[in-house]
């Protein structure tokens, strides 16, 4: 009947450690990049949109 007895504050602290981890390593990975990376993503993003864009096709206007 004793069971596993926690400390509701420790639960809580070591909770709000995880979440702020898991967003510590989110804003790592989106302000972490050079100045090279960032040029880079941003060229690959608009040569995805341009060949997007040229593959589309054209309606005929009747």
């Amino acid at each position: 009947m004793a069971g596993n007895v926690i400390n509701l504050s420790k639960a809580r602290k070591a909770r709000d450690k995880a979440a702020k981890q898991t967003q510590a390593a989110h804003n790592r990975a989106g302000f972490g990049r050079t100045k090279g990376e960032k040029a880079h993503g941003i060229s690959l993003a608009e040569k995805v949109k341009r060949v997007l864009d040229d593959a589309k096709r054209d309606r005929d206007p009747k």
